[in-house]
């Protein structure tokens, strides 16, 4: 699950994006109170996944043997405006590599499919909210940093960082922690043996 950004028409706000994965084929599932541009973000940011997979050692055929979905928990404000590409592609890299992603780091910025971040809008909004949300390190893209540092004096930014990022490299050297996470124990089939006890030598 991975922390956006969002400007809404109160201010600005986190969402969640939460990716799963499940046997299947070829099935890409988006729900959550979203807008159309939300949408075609997602679809983006599946493809880049796909395109840059063995560079995060993830199987390149993952979609061919599994169905993805992505998911944006409904809040009261409807959610759209193109400024999570970002943070939809860390939810999707750190589900199918298992990478976990850091606590308490939220981010904002559009993508391209050549994996440029994109500088977006409400930058003051989107801080402050994720400063009142408990968040303490922000991922913006660098054509932002004019704006952040125009707006966001330190002393607003209080004990918040801001990193700022180029590419969606960038973000998931950042976001990602760098090792992955234990795979689970899957438990084996059908009800295990009690164990026999050796038999008494015959004298």
């Amino acid at each position: 699950m991975a922390v956006g950004l969002v400007w809404t028409p109160v201010g600005g706000d986190i969402v969640f994006i939460e990716a799963s994965r499940m046997r299947g084929g070829k099935q890409f599932t988006t729900t959550g109170h979203l807008g159309e541009v939300m949408q075609e973000s997602m679809t983006a940011a599946l493809t880049w996944v796909r395109s840059n997979a063995e560079k995060y050692g993830i199987d390149p055929d993952f979609f061919r043997k599994q169905d993805i979905h992505i998911h944006v928990p409904s809040g009261a404000v409807p959610k759209d405006g193109p400024s999570a590409g970002a943070a939809m592609v860390t939810s999707l890299v750190s589900l199918l590599s298992g990478r976990p992603i850091r606590n308490r780091l939220a981010m904002t910025g559009e993508m391209t499919l050549s994996g440029v971040v994109l500088p977006v809008g409400g930058i003051k909004e989107k801080v402050l909210g994720a400063k009142r949300a408990g968040v303490k390190e922000v991922l913006l893209p660098a054509d932002n940093e004019p704006n952040a540092k125009a707006d966001l004096p330190p002393e607003l930014l209080g004990d918040l960082k801001i990193t700022y990022v180029h590419t969606l490299d960038d973000v998931l050297q950042y976001a990602l922690e760098k090792e992955p996470v234990a795979p689970p124990v899957v438990p084996s089939a059908g009800p295990k043996q009690a164990p026999t006890a050796s038999p008494r030598a015959i004298h």
